[in-house]
């Protein structure tokens, strides 16, 4: 059809048909490619089978005409051995086109004419990339492997297999390098690619079980030794068998283990077909020809034993799958055909037996044979006479077992574990002085001890030039040899100096630029910028540093460098409590000893030569800045994480810091920040007023701070801190002092019959501050109140207040001036709230609630009558009181007053004229009294 298709061609084509350069044109072709378009072509009308892909180098991208001179050029060059201009003209090539491939080729062959290998090697590998040729890739690998460069070789032979799956020689060479360099699970991939190409290869799977082995995919490995069990048997070597059963005696599916043994041994017989034997649970089918009958053999329906023949180590297999099954007395059975051999033959396979045994606790039956290799010394091991003396220790055999372990004493005097053994049989046998002994050589070898030996990849000095990163995977377990890329401590003392050297010239600088950056004006906007940069490195130094935030705060900081003690592990543990327990029998006083021994850490109070207090000084001034800057939330992180700090967990300089936490966020009126930290100052300082005095600084006046005045959050804080507080003054015995959260607690029923114990449902934030209370700090705890805090009460009252719940308010005000009867504020503020109730709807008795308000003021005017610049605040305060009742006759006259007085007091700065005067225009506005309104305008209310 191809020839046909092209007559065709021919009798459509221009000219004659004699043409010959018609015909030339027309037959010259490659008749392979046409038959296979042909068939692609018939692939794809069909919808079957894929499109065969061309193997061998791409066409690349098209070329310019310059492109094409240039590498014109460069071929030409290098025809007349002109290496280095052809080299420029290639290298000027991959500039304009780096998609050229032949410029990489021929600059490759430059480099390696030069005697260049690993340059030419490179740049052999880019052109690999362009042309996607497989066998060069694999031409690649083999000249990495030469060089050395394994990585890079890894990678060559997966570009092989990408791009050819079907050249397994790659594939196997890549699985075996990387099991050369241990890189297993690269190995395991490779080697399970093989193996889907060629299913239950032996030799494949010969390769693969050690690197699965060694990986604990001992279920993986099990699985495909199982497949392979199953597919073709008739090939499957005894040998394979063995290590299928060793598998699942490993994972500890013994049943499977005897499963394959059985069926296995079987098949390799030649009686595969007997499948009748599967339904024996024993193994009566390999019984010896001259072995006892089997009692329950001779009974109606049973099978015969076989007595077909089992070689020692399938036998072993069954021996240990029985016992460790606990079918003691099938697994006896394998067990002393298998012990009746020759010890120095099968030593190994005593031991496994002997072993399993001891696992089921069968000391008997396990005794004699650690015996019998513990008695010839080709066989015998400190582990065999370990498991001898362990055997005879469970036995009751104290005396003898004592033997057994000074004899491995002697042969090795390191052994500690055999010692504390000894030690803990010469305790139950009476004799501590010998068992004290015998612990304190284990603690003095345990503290003469090197550390133990470490791997460590050894790497080449020499730079490299693959394209990886080439490792070396020889290991050498020599004690004491460090990572090359680890510093010692030499290293590490001359890095800190260095770094000491720049902190404390950087904060010189700091200090002389304080000065110029105080002064505000145009001039020393520099110093401030160059102030804030050398603090931020400053700042970043201290942080960055982990030593200053270690997970435990209660330990305080004691240097970059400081002794360390050693961490103990459980036998040094045991070892101690052993020793504490043999002195309580000997002499009572091995406790004072130790205590006499143990030092006390010592504080230090300087990092890198500033000391911590000037580091907080400068941590508050920068985060002030950033502040005033806009960067308020860079300035809360650095405080916040500055908190965390082990200097900084006294308590005076946790509050330090959250009060500089509340100035940056009065300053961008984050006022829930405010609260959020005034709720731990006053967690932390229990019964003490100034933490409410700094709320109420804080949140002084206006609509958002008072939004976070009335929080419900802050207003239960405060409550259960009432409560603690009015428990405690009536109930001090009953208070506890919690050392964990460092705060008393009650212990008694509440009024309504709920135990208070400390913070309620939404005390998250006080959980933090319990959290925190690992605080150093040498003062004692704080003292119980004797009488009730009128503070607290009133500022719990002014909350209500302001969240418009006036008849709560009443109640704590009133309760708060039955403490404190000559404080103005409370009279004020029990004015207030009686107002605000008498004109509330629901209210019942206004007149009672009016004279009620009206007592209290004057109450207030008589105690601020002493007062230079009070009566000024008094006559505001009744104005506004009888504004708001509508007796606006008497609020003018106040509000006069209150006028009066700020035009006589022209000192005073603070005054309450514009507020009485705005108030005053109110009133004459609503009685038609424009022009007074007006001239209070431009007296008062004028800029």
């Amino acid at each position: 059809m191809s020839s046909s298709r092209l007559v065709e061609n021919i009798r459509l084509g221009d000219g004659p048909s004699g043409d010959n350069g018609v015909l030339a044109k027309d037959w010259d072709i490659n008749i392979e490619d046409h038959e296979a378009e042909f068939r692609d072509d018939l692939r794809a009308a069909s919808g079957i089978g894929r499109k065969r892909q061309k193997r061998g180098r791409t066409g690349g991208p098209i070329l310019s005409q310059q492109v094409r001179s240039l590498i014109g050029d460069g071929n030409q060059a290098y025809v007349d051995n002109n290496l280095h201009e052809a080299m420029r003209v290639m290298q000027e090539v991959i500039r304009i086109e780096p998609r050229a491939a032949s410029a990489w080729s021929v600059l490759a062959q430059c480099y390696e004419d030069m005697k260049e290998n690993q340059r030419a090697l490179q740049l052999r590998i880019m052109a690999a990339h362009l042309t996607h040729d497989a066998d060069e890739w694999d031409h690649l690998a083999r000249q990495s492997r030469v060089q050395g460069y394994n990585q890079q070789a890894l990678y060559c032979y997966r570009k092989v297999s990408s791009l050819d799956p079907s050249n397994v020689d790659a594939m196997w060479d890549r699985a075996a390098l990387a099991k050369e360099m241990g890189d297993l699970r690269t190995a395991r991939n490779a080697f399970l690619t093989i193996l889907k190409r060629f299913p239950h290869d032996l030799t494949v799977l010969g390769e693969l079980r050690p690197i699965l082995i060694d990986l604990s995919d001992l279920r993986t490995c099990a699985g495909l030794f199982q497949q392979a069990f199953d597919h073709h048997q008739k090939v499957f070597a005894s040998g394979r068998v063995l290590v299928l059963a060793d598998l699942y005696n490993t994972l500890g599916e013994h049943e499977h283990a005897i499963d394959v043994i059985r069926k296995g041994t079987r098949w390799l017989q030649g009686r595969g077909d007997q499948i009748y034997w599967d339904r024996c649970e024993d193994d009566r089918e390999y019984d010896l020809l001259d072995g006892k009958p089997r009692p329950e053999a001779s009974q109606d329906g049973q099978i015969e034993p076989g007595r077909y023949p089992l070689n020692v180590n399938s036998r072993h297999r069954l021996a240990v799958a029985r016992i460790k099954m606990g079918q003691i007395e099938e697994g006896t059975l394998h067990a002393n055909i298998v012990l009746s051999e020759e010890v120095l033959d099968y030593a190994p396979l005593f031991l496994e037996i002997a072993d399993a045994l001891f696992e089921r606790e069968h000391y008997t039956e396990a005794k004699p044979i650690y015996e019998v290799l513990g008695t010839d010394a080709a066989t015998s091991s400190v582990y065999v006479l370990l498991q001898t003396a362990a055997c005879l220790r469970m036995l009751d055999e104290l005396r003898e077992a004592a033997e057994v372990y000074e004899h491995v004493r002697i042969a090795d005097p390191g052994h500690n574990d055999a010692k504390m053994k000894l030690a803990e049989i010469y305790e139950i046998l009476n004799e501590p002085r010998k068992a004290l002994e015998l612990v304190y050589e284990v603690i003095d070898s345990r503290k003469k001890k090197p550390k133990e030996n470490q791997e460590v990849a050894i790497g080449d000095s020499n730079p490299s030039t693959s394209l990886f990163a080439e490792e070396k995977t020889t290991k050498q377990k020599t004690p004491g040899v460090r990572a090359s890329n680890r510093l010692t401590r030499a290293q590490l003392r001359e890095l800190e100096a260095r770094k000491e050297s720049e902190v404390i010239k950087g904060y010189r600088r700091l200090k002389d630029l304080w000065p110029r950056m105080l002064a505000g004006s145009q001039e020393n906007q520099p110093a401030e910028g160059e102030w804030l940069l050398e603090a931020e490195k400053l700042v970043e130094t201290y942080r960055e540093t982990r030593n200053l935030f270690v997970t435990s705060r209660a330990h305080p900081f004691r240097g970059m460098f400081p002794n360390r003690k050693r961490v103990r592990n459980e036998n040094e543990t045991e070892e101690d409590r052993m020793a504490s327990r043999l002195h309580l029998d000997l002499d009572h006083d091995l406790l004072a000893k130790k205590k006499s021994k143990e030092g006390s850490t010592q504080e230090v109070d300087v990092f890198r030569g500033v000391s911590f207090d000037d580091w907080l000084r400068l941590f508050m001034q920068y985060c002030f800045l950033l502040t005033r800057r806009g960067q308020y939330e860079q300035a809360d992180e650095i405080l916040r994480h500055i908190m965390l700090s082990n200097p900084y967990q006294t308590r005076e300089r946790q509050d330090s810091i959250r009060i500089a936490l509340i100035t940056c966020a009065i300053s961008v009126r984050r006022h829930s920040i405010v609260v959020e930290q005034v709720r731990k100052l006053i967690t932390a300082h229990q019964f003490n007023n100034e933490p409410q005095r700094i709320l109420l600084a804080a949140l002084s006046s206006g609509m958002r701070p008072t939004d976070a005045f009335i929080s419900s959050t802050l207003q239960k804080h405060l409550f259960r801190e009432l409560k603690l507080t009015d428990h405690a003054v009536k109930n001090p015995e009953a208070m506890k002092w919690n050392a964990l959260n460092k705060r008393f607690v009650s212990t008694t029923q509440a009024k309504g019959g709920e135990a208070y114990d400390g913070p309620e449902d939404d005390a998250e934030d006080d959980a933090q501050v319990a959290d925190e209370a690992t605080i150093v700090n040498n003062k004692v705890h704080p003292e119980i109140p004797t009488k009730s805090n009128p503070l607290m009460v009133a500022v719990y009252g002014q909350i209500c207040i302001a969240a418009k719940s006036y008849q709560s308010a009443i109640f704590y005000l009133l309760h708060a001036y039955d403490y404190c009867p000559d404080d103005p504020m409370i009279c004020l503020c029990l004015a207030i709230a009686s107002i605000g109730r008498a004109m509330q709807r629901q209210s019942d008795n206004r007149h009672h609630l009016v004279a009620q308000a009206l007592a209290c003021l004057s109450r207030y005017r008589l105690l601020r009558a002493n007062e230079t610049y009070g009566m000024e605040e008094v006559d505001y305060n009744f104005g506004r009181a009888f504004h708001q009742l509508g007796l606006y006759s008497h609020a003018v006259r106040h509000y006069e007053r209150t006028l009066e007085l700020a035009g006589n007091n022209n000192t005073q700065t603070l005054t309450f004229a514009r507020e009485a005067a705005y108030n005053l225009s109110l009133i004459y506005v609503s009685t038609g009294a424009m022009p007074l309104a007006q001239e209070l305008y431009r007296k008062w209310l004028s800029i």
